[in-house]
């Protein structure tokens, strides 16, 4: 192969690991179309960002971060109506916990109300928008269907001074709610039914969390969106799929409206997952029900909850990272998600005792009132973790599931008679049980062998198993929460009524948890891997220096396989 074949070889290879997006770009970038890449995030504040905006976001930043641009951070609020300052500063917050810097570029839609109005103005001007009369259900009845034209709005022959005045008088707030709407004039017979005129300002007499009452006109989102990104010196527009339709609008305002470098409205498939409830309204009613206990539940996957949760930033990008940016919608497994978070935690959290269903161990002919260190390593995966020393005791808590009084074959932990290790420990001899009146074991009884100190014995014998524990004397306790899918998965998301599919199991809450000393002082955020039970997160809500409450990111093995 000569040597110019080689490098149009490698430069195919180059091409084709691109994204469709980044192939736009690059084409862009040397057709000299734009000199630099400029994105934005441009969110509604009406609700609490999910994890298809995550996507969103990571794509848009790492698009600007990848080609030395600029990224924006804009608030869509053009519609006052559902939005809030609230939504404004979870997003915000969420925004920067993933990661995407946005420096001084922080702005709102509603900044450029005073220009888009103007615009608005500037279209009646040439004859490209009008004002009309008739109500929201004559418009959609004129405006035809899919196989049949719309038919020409009554008043849009009206001339250039009556609609600007008209216009005028809407601003001024003569006119009600719906009594009159600015529709933009294109083709009442184009094929897209996006083009047939569309409102683009209608009358609300509604106060805005940015801008007060100043305004009772509000643009409407196909008519604003363009010029915000007009504004911004936007080079590519980044939405989803069902935008695709709504291009040709978008490049008309622009085009209309003489924007010297217009923006390129680019389309990628949104992110689904599996058995999930993303909805706004779902989710708000689940809160306004007390189904959860807000948008930051760890059940749901708002970007709040699946922090609170114990979810990471990296974690998020891997997930991100391995759903990729194509054309083609398609669905994720919550599995997949899952298996982001151990492969990020499974190096960094620290790994340490904690018993959740607890049962009393006492060790027989361990000396009464004695207490000895042992060591431990914080993570086999990570020396830089370093160790800790674990206090020892005559009586420990193990977990119930750790002894049987007649276990099946190949039960390889406690059961009378069996010798199994303490982690980090010694060997010990189960001898037997005390139960209360009611048959339940209160109590396991065995000795240990003072020469396995460490958990290695110097005659060379083997144990099968290896159990967990904690010392009665110095435990902590703390509240320990696992949570399942909030969705029934077996039913599926919806009932045919539309409500949803709760799962009643979603929520086990542990009161009486004990967890090994080191626990104590864990701060909100801290994960732990708790030794054969999962990854766990000091919960920020509920969680207290005196009362630990613990939540469950994740078990510790999944069937999920990741795709070659």
């Amino acid at each position: 192969m000569s040597e110019n074949n080689v490098i149009l070889e490698e430069e195919k290879e180059v091409k084709e690991s691109k994204n469709f997006i980044e192939q736009i770009i690059d084409k862009d970038l040397a057709e000299g179309v734009y000199e630099k890449v400029h994105t934005r995030f441009p969110p509604e504040p009406n609700g609490y960002l999910h994890i298809g905006h995550a996507k969103a976001i990571l794509v848009n930043y790492g698009l600007a971060q990848k080609y030395g641009g600029k990224f924006n951070m804009r608030f869509d609020d053009t519609n006052p109506t559902k939005e809030d300052i609230e939504f404004v500063e979870s997003i915000k917050e969420d925004v920067q916990w993933l990661g995407a810097d946005w420096e001084d570029r922080l702005f709102f839609a509603s900044d450029y109300f005073e220009e888009m109005y103007q615009g608005a103005v500037k279209l009646i001007k040439k004859g490209k928008a009008y004002v009309s009369d008739l109500t929201a259900e004559q418009i959609k009845e004129y405006r035809g269907t899919f196989t049949e034209p719309g038919k020409e709005d009554p008043y849009s022959n009206r001339s250039v001074e009556e609609n600007l005045q008209l216009f005028e008088e809407m601003r001024a707030g003569k006119y009600r709610d719906g009594e009159k709407v600015l529709r933009a004039r294109i083709d009442m017979a184009s094929p897209n039914i996006n083009m047939r005129d569309p409102v683009i300002y209608r009358v609300a007499h509604m106060t805005h969390h940015n801008t007060g009452d100043a305004w009772c006109i509000y643009p409407m989102y196909d008519f604003a969106h363009p010029i915000e990104d007009a504004i911004e010196g936007i080079t590519h527009s980044i939405c989803t799929l069902e935008f695709e339709d709504h291009r040709p609008l978008y490049d008309w305002v622009v085009r209309e409206l003489e924007y010297p470098h217009p923006p390129k409205q680019i389309e990628q498939a949104k992110m689904y997952l599996k058995n999930v409830v993303t909805g706004k309204r779902y989710i708000k009613k689940m809160v306004m029900d007390g189904l959860v206990d807000g948008w930051d539940d760890p059940r749901l996957v708002s970007i709040s909850a699946l922090r609170r949760r114990g979810f990471t930033p990296e974690s998020i990008r891997m997930f991100v990272d391995l759903c990729g940016v194509s054309k083609a919608n398609s669905t994720a497994d919550y599995a997949m998600l899952e298996y982001c978070i151990r492969e990020d935690l499974k190096a960094k959290a620290p790994r340490m005792m904690a018993i959740l269903d607890p049962v009393k161990l006492i060790i027989d002919n361990y000396p009464d009132g004695q207490t000895e260190m042992l060591p431990a390593v914080n993570n086999p995966e990570n020396e830089a973790l370093g160790g800790r020393e674990i206090p020892f005791g005559k009586e420990l808590y193990i977990e119930r599931e750790d002894f049987m009084e007649e276990p099946p074959k190949k039960y390889f932990r406690m059961f009378p008679g069996n010798e199994v290790r303490l982690m980090n420990a010694y060997f010990v001899t189960c001898t037997g049980c005390v139960k209360d009146e009611n048959g339940k074991v209160i109590e396991v009884h065995c000795t240990y062998d003072p020469a396995s100190k460490g958990g290695n014995s110097p005659d060379g014998r083997k144990v099968k198993g290896t159990i967990h524990w904690v010392a009665a004397h110095s435990a902590v306790k703390a509240e320990v929460r696992l949570y399942e899918n909030i969705i029934d998965e077996e039913k599926g998301v919806y009932n045919e009524d539309g409500s949803l599919n709760l799962n009643p199991n979603s929520l086990t809450v542990l009161k009486d948890c004990y967890l090994e000393p080191a626990f104590a002082g864990a701060k909100s955020y801290d994960r732990f891997q708790f030794v054969r039970n999962g990854f766990f997160c000091v919960d920020a809500k509920d969680s207290k220096p005196d009362a630990l409450v613990f939540n469950r990111i994740v078990s510790l093995k999944s069937s999920f396989v990741l795709p070659k």
